[in-house]
């Protein structure tokens, strides 16, 4: 499954796939392939990666279309 919001939010914010692979201790071809679903996401990768864009997981996860986190 190809996470769209995923790939949006990091060229929204002009950030490339190598330096937010860097954030996370990966390769880029890992993060690339994070982004179009053939390796999944796990519980540790989504929580940094809200927590980098300041984002819900749902909203990485396309469950739904509003970033902002309920708090």
């Amino acid at each position: 499954m190809q996470f769209k919001n995923l790939r949006g939010i990091r060229e929204d914010n002009d950030i490339k796939q190598k330096d937010i692979a860097k954030y996370l201790n990966v390769s880029q071809n890992t993060y690339s392939q994070y982004e179009t679903g053939v390796i999944s996401l796990t519980a540790e990768v989504l929580i940094k990666l809200a927590d980098y864009y300041n984002v819900s997981v749902d909203y990485l996860l396309d469950r739904t279309d509003k970033p902002n986190i309920n708090k």
